[in-house]
């Protein structure tokens, strides 16, 4: 089943910090951890790009061509764009937790896991 965008957006914003910001230059929304952003797409829109590690940017490319591709302008840095259409939504949320992860400020993550149990 597909994933779209809203969902994309509920996850994050049902983390801490977690934030839509419109970015006018750009002419679509960023989801983002305070002021840091870990996503990027809109609704409507077939692809979705996400902060990953070169790493994981790798693997996911490896295991799902049809999926993950390296995104524009930031795949150097690991980014990936997900095809949405594709995506596997408990995947994608995992990622999307992932860059979350690696981009909330480290108190807001243990609060996070001790909360998950």
């Amino acid at each position: 089943m597909a994933v779209t965008y809203e969902q994309v957006r509920d996850w994050v914003l049902a983390l801490p910090g977690g934030c839509e910001v419109m970015v006018e230059s750009w002419g679509h929304p960023t989801l983002r951890v305070g002021d840091k952003m870990i996503a990027g797409g809109a609704p409507g829109q077939a692809t979705l790009s996400v902060k990953a590690t070169r790493e994981e940017q790798a693997e996911l490319i490896a295991s799902a061509p049809e999926t993950y591709a390296i995104a524009d302008y930031t795949g150097r840095y690991g980014w990936v764009r997900v095809t949405l259409a594709t995506a596997d939504a408990a995947e994608l949320h995992r990622i999307v937790v992932d860059a979350w992860r690696r981009t909330a400020p480290k108190k807001a993550v243990r609060a996070y896991d001790s909360a998950q149990g």
